[in-house]
């Protein structure tokens, strides 16, 4: 599967019903409703997501819309108002980041406000900091069970902030620096799936494991691979993963 699996255009609506999940999320408690927009670029993450939490008379979740780039997702959210926007942080068209900036004055809507949930595949400091930054009230990463992605999606309905372990660590340390940060030139080269994949890399995973947990083919990890080498002038992967660990992004 080609990382270009969704076509551009319009949102799609979603129903609140799903096919038969694995486990049991319930919402936090009896009766409770919380309306979600779906915002991830992989047309079966969501499918798995809608099954998995949007059964609305088990769980709670309604999900009212789904999007596939920054376009579709600020088309979505504003014409649906829901109560939580999950949203990817790597999307086609400027990312996460891109959607928070143009969906801030429905965030900071003190009559209805929309409150994003960051759910995504990537679990480095500079993505949990950016879209932190950025507005969402969380962060948690696609390893969650359905059970507790239905419990965070809650929190963050009633004004909590959410993280996955170890992830809180990174915005603690980050706002607790006034320093900003140095720009890294040679890692502003790349994409943000680029750096995906080096982190990956760097982390000991084989092709295969890496095509597979970014829904793409093993193809398109190989080209992404070759990308970084050469605009990183690297000659191989352990070089590669020896740059990455020394700038502690592994």
């Amino acid at each position: 599967m080609s990382d270009a699996n969704e076509p551009t255009g319009a949102a799609t609506a979603a129903g609140a019903s799903g096919a038969g999940a694995a486990g049991d999320p319930a919402g936090s408690a009896p009766g409770r409703r919380v309306r979600v927009v779906l915002v991830d670029d992989h047309r079966m993450f969501r499918t798995g997501v809608q099954a998995e939490i949007g059964q609305t008379e088990r769980t709670g979740v309604e999900v009212v819309g789904e999007a596939a780039d920054v376009d579709q997702a600020v088309t979505v959210i504003t014409a649906a108002r829901p109560e939580v926007v999950l949203l990817d942080v790597h999307l086609p068209g400027g990312g996460g980041v891109e959607v928070l900036r143009r969906c801030a004055p429905l965030t900071a809507d003190a009559e209805q406000p929309v409150r994003f949930l960051a759910l995504s595949v990537s679990d480095a400091a500079e993505d949990v900091i950016g879209v932190i930054r950025g507005g969402a009230r969380g962060y948690v990463t696609k390893t969650i069970t359905g059970a507790d992605l239905v419990d965070s999606v809650f929190r963050v309905q009633d004004g909590d902030a959410v993280f996955s372990p170890r992830l809180a660590g990174f915005v603690l340390d980050a706002f607790a620096s006034t320093d900003a940060p140095p720009v890294d030139e040679d890692l502003d080269r790349l994409t943000q799936r680029e750096r995906e994949v080096l982190r990956l890399i760097a982390r000991g995973y084989a092709y295969k494991e890496i095509a597979k947990q970014l829904f793409i083919s093993v193809k398109t990890v190989e080209s992404h691979v070759s990308a970084v080498l050469r605009k990183l002038q690297l000659s191989n992967r352990h070089e590669l993963t020896r740059w990455a660990t020394a700038r502690r992004l592994v």
